[in-house]
Formats: structure tokens, sequence, C-alpha cells
């Protein structure tokens, strides 16, 4: 079959194989990581200061230290709020980038449009897709920038938030014996904080080493981020996973372990990742607001804005380039239509780049992707598909079933053992548990009620915002809210607006503010109203953490991002703001109607 001239039926059928193959194959579930391998979620990276249990008030409290707890902090020092305090479990600002140390790690969206605050802090990164080490300096920066640091608490996991309605204010507690005050709450733990295991037969009973690629030891690989892991030398490692994390870690293993191998349930797609200096000319050529330009090109790229011009121009946005193209050529087309066959066309290339890359013809077969190009996150890299031309390295594919067990001193495939001497988890975070688990703690509202209770069936929200019952708590994330390939897009807008909100409380004297619960329904009603089109694409896609392992169900469709886009959801916060009257909110228990006299009755 040529590459220009693909056949579409036989794609498409060859598509419905091989997600019939894993849905047939396998029920993937995961394991709490609290449930008896705790040790593989402790941080190898600080110790904890000992320091006295703080009993104080504050005005905010924000949970999270990574770029939604950094952006929001920024954005109410902007809005004149001083009185912030963030709650971080690891010993540093980061987030996700304090956690992800392992080697290659990196961004895989265009550093100047996925380091946030770039044009405040007067920073440009060296490269185009940076290194961890350097994301997380730039976490540090912004910390440093906006007097975050003196307000912020390190090592330290919040075990329970508890709303007093007596005080107006929720009480904090965490497991360094703190039993703190708040008047308002700001939960930013984001999607990808706890470590998520696969739920293998005889996981505990591992003898050799293990840990996960988010609590990296280099105690035991030696090395660094960017060097030789010098004592794997003569040891033979396993790892689970071929995601975005083991795409970038599997090449670093590979030039150091004596044998690697690597057990593949389904293969990523991976494209050229084509890394470059930062130009000096072109930083010279920036005139004030670029970042902002930039980023809100790149995230038109994904909801049909065709003629917004593509400033970034990279993996990432290929389909809408090639849709330009098609339209071009053909106005009165369905971009629909064309954005299919651009995407059946894309794969084809990314699969025909592994045939020109990987030597071995059944290896490369095990490693070509048969799904939408967006039904997995796609992966860019310049080594990996190449690893697997190393003596050293093989791939054990497990055809859509993963790893069948795990013994004392090996994995189990299709009835055959692989011994290892140290077993790395390339498993990524908790993205689909219930609320409490993925945070690691319980949030308590008005009588009594627990926010797991309320979110059992799916969350229950306003603009994935706020949640009726739990006043002053904000929940930043992209489930019921905009939702962008880059993170820190969303997160900064979202802290606007709580910014917006936290200010205006202050300004006009408010005490409290939640969701009415008519606008709370409508909300949920919006998000399931708009979720058909969502839910078929990815009732398409093979087995995976986007479409809750394939399985279906009403509390996924609640939990999906809003249906028209981030750039919709963007517009329909700023006009929300716009009308001032915090419509769909309650002040100080009643509904607000614009009146700021009435809204402060």
């Amino acid at each position: 079959m040529a590459e220009a001239d693909p056949d579409f039926d036989a794609l498409r059928a060859r598509y419905a194989q091989e997600r019939a193959r894993r849905e047939h194959a396998s029920d993937r579930r995961y394991r709490d990581i609290g449930d008896g391998l705790s040790h593989l979620a402790a941080d190898p990276y600080s110790t904890p200061t000992p320091r006295a249990p703080l009993t104080d008030s504050v005005e905010v409290l924000i949970v999270g230290g990574g770029f939604g707890g950094l952006l929001t902090a920024a954005r109410l020092r902007e809005a004149g709020v001083n009185r912030i305090r963030i709650v971080e479990a690891g010993g540093d600002v980061g987030g996700t980038w304090y956690w992800n140390r392992y080697p290659g790690a990196a961004c895989d969206v265009e550093s100047y449009i996925y380091f946030p605050l770039l044009e405040e802090t007067g920073y440009m990164p060296v490269e185009r897709y940076s290194k961890a080490a350097e994301i997380r300096a730039h976490c540090r920066r912004i910390a440093d920038r906006f007097g975050l640091y003196g307000n912020t608490i390190f090592s330290t996991q919040v075990t329970r938030m508890t709303w007093d309605s007596a005080t107006a204010h929720w009480r904090v507690e965490t497991d360094r014996g703190d039993d703190m005050r708040a008047r308002f709450v700001i939960l930013t733990t984001g999607p990808l904080n706890r470590p998520k295991l696969p739920a293998i037969p005889g996981i505990e009973s591992f003898k050799g080493h293990s840990f996960h690629t988010s609590r990296w030891d280099y105690d035991y690989t030696g090395g660094s981020a960017t060097e030789t892991l010098t004592r794997l030398a003569g040891k033979r490692v396993g790892i689970i996973g071929t995601g975005a994390t083991a795409v970038q870690c599997v090449p670093p293993l590979a030039r150091s372990a004596e044998q690697l191998l690597v057990f593949q349930r389904t293969p990523s797609s991976v494209d050229a990742r084509d890394n470059a200096p930062t130009d000096p000319a072109w930083v010279a050529s920036l005139e004030p607001g670029w970042q902002q330009r930039r980023v809100e090109s790149f995230t038109c790229q994904f909801t049909g804005d065709l003629h917004i011009e593509d400033l970034v121009g990279d993996g990432w946005t290929v389909l809408a380039r090639a849709v330009r193209a098609k339209l071009a050529a053909d106005p009165a087309a369905d971009p629909q239509a064309l954005l299919e066959e651009a995407d059946l066309e894309t794969m084809v290339r990314i699969r025909a780049r592994v045939d020109a890359i990987v030597e071995d013809p059944k290896t490369a077969d095990a490693l070509k992707p048969w799904f939408s190009l967006y039904c997995k996150r796609p992966c860019f890299h310049d080594e990996y598909l190449q690893s697997f031309n190393r003596p050293n390295v093989t791939l054990v594919d497990t055809q859509g079933r993963g790893v069948e067990r795990i013994t004392g001193n090996a994995l189990v495939v299709d009835g055959r053992e692989y011994p290892i001497d140290c077993l790395i988890f390339a498993t990524g975070f908790e993205t689909s548990t219930d609320f409490s688990t993925r945070s690691g703690f319980e949030v308590i509202g008005i009588d009594g009620e627990a926010l797991h209770d309320k979110w059992l069936d799916g969350m229950v929200t306003l603009h994935g915002l706020h949640s009726r019952g739990f006043p002053n708590c904000f929940v930043i994330s992209h489930a019921q809210s905009g939702m962008s390939v880059n993170f820190p897009h969303m997160l900064d807008e979202q802290a606007k607006h709580l910014a917006y909100m936290i200010g205006e409380c202050r300004r006009r004297g408010v005490a409290t503010l939640e969701a009415t619960a008519k606008a709370e329904q409508q909300w949920v009603d919006t998000i399931l109203g708009m979720s058909e089109a969502r839910r078929k694409f990815l009732e398409q896609c093979t087995p995976g953490f986007y479409n809750n392992e394939g399985r279906a169900s009403p509390v996924a469709d609640r939990n999906l991002p809003y249906g028209a886009g981030p750039i919709a959801f963007i517009k329909l916060l700023r006009e929300w703001r716009e009308t001032d009257d915090f419509a769909g909110l309650e002040l100080d228990g009643a509904h607000a109607h614009g009146n700021k006299e009435t809204a402060n009755a």
C-alpha cells in the first residue's frame, strides 16, 4: 500500500481488529499504591526537615506546589492576596516535575508555550523541548519571583479537610500534625501526582529491586538524568509500560543495562522529536505578549479554528496543518472527513517510520500503533525506536494482554518466565480512580458530606471548579473543565478565574460562595450533552487511560472535559467574569443576581 494513497477502509478495519483483540485480551486494572506497596511512593529526593505543627489561619490554602499551585498563587499575588499557604507533599515546588527525574525526562510540548510566566519571569528556555532539570528550575524561579517559598510547607501531605460552618473556614489537617484554618482552599493536586501500579498477580512477591519512574532510584542505578546509569552494568532490567515516560527513559536504560526487557501491552505512536537550541535571533524578534499569542495559537489547532495561524508547527499540530492543506485544494470538502483522512495518513507515515528505523521485522510490526493519533498521548523521540536495534534490548510484546504475573525474580508473559534483577514501573499516575484515592485525603463539607461520596457516580460541579456543599473550595483539573494538551495553558486560565473570584469576595466583603444546585445540575447536563462526540471517538480507541481502559461508563462520561473545547471554555469563563454578577453562585448563602447589595445580603 503506497503511503500517498492509503486504503482508508482497510485501515479502519485494522483499527477495529486491534481494538477488539485488546478488549478481549485483558481486563486491565490498577492497584492502589497504598495497598502494601506504599514504599514505592516514598520521596527519594529529600528528607523532611523537622518543624513544629502549624495551628494558624491563612486566607487561601493551596494543596499542591506544581504548575497549578504556583500559577494560582502567582495570580492571587497579582490580585493583592498575601496570606497564602501552599502545602506540598514533595520536598520542593514542581509537582510532576519534582517527581519526574527519570533519565531522559523532558517536556513533549514546546518549552516556549509549556513554561508558564516566561515574560513575567524574564526567562527563555535553552532549547525547544527542555529537560526536566530546567523545568524544575523554572518552577523554583516562579516561586522566587512571587515570594512563595516563605508561604509553603514541604514534605507535608494533607490528610483531611473539614468545613466549619460556625467560622466559615476550612480546617486542614496534615501528616505533620498541622491543624490549620483557611478561608478558601484550592485543590491543585492534578491528575499526575500519585504513582499508579498495574494490578498484576504476585506484584508484592518480587524479591529483586523495584521502583516507579516518578521515584527514580539513582542510588541503585547510578548516574543521573543525563549520565550513564553505571550501576546497571551486569543487570537484567525489566520495564513495564511503553507510554510517554518509557519512550524517554528506555534509551538511557538501553545504553546502561546488560539486558533490557521492555514489556508492552499497546505501542505508542512515536514521531520525530527534532529538538534544537533556542535561536537568539528569534528571541530578539519577539514582541510583548508573544507567549500568550503563541499559547493560544497552539490550543486553537485542536478546536477547528483553522483560520488561526499555527505558530508552533510541530508534531502536535500536524493534523491541523494537513486539514488546512486539504481545504485549500478543495474548499467545499467536509472538514471533519478531512480530519479523519489526515489522521489516517499521519499514522501511515508514523508506522512507516517504524519500518525505516527498526531492523527486525517482527519487532517493527509489534511497535506499530493501529489507532487514531489522539487515542493515546502521542510521543516524540529520536532514540526510542533505535534502541530496539541494540542486541541487549528485547521487546516483550504481550499482544494486548499485559504481564500475566510476577514471581520472586521474573515476569511471566504467555507462560514464559523472563528473569530480571530490577523492575521499573513506567505506568503513570492515578487518573481514573476516585478523588480521595487520587489526592490521598478526604474533603468533608456541609453536614459532614464527603466529596468522595458526592462524586461516587462522577463529578458534580459548576465549571469544574465548584461543588455545592463545599463552600469556598475550588478544584483545578481538566474534568468538567477546559482541556488542552498544553496543561499549563488551562491551569493559568483557571488560576486567573479563581484570583478574580477571591479578589471580588474580598472587595465585596463576601464570606462564602458556592454553586447553586440549579447551576451545578445545568453544568453537569451540559457536560453530558456534549459528551457524545468525544465518547464515540474514544469508543473507537484501543483500551487506555483516555477511555477508562475501554470500559464505557456514566462516571467516565461525567468526568469528561467541556465538549465545546478549551478555547470555548476560556471564552465562557471570561464572559462570566465580564458580567460581574457571579451567576450560578450563592454569596453568603444568597443567590447572586448581579446586584452587589443583594449579593451581600
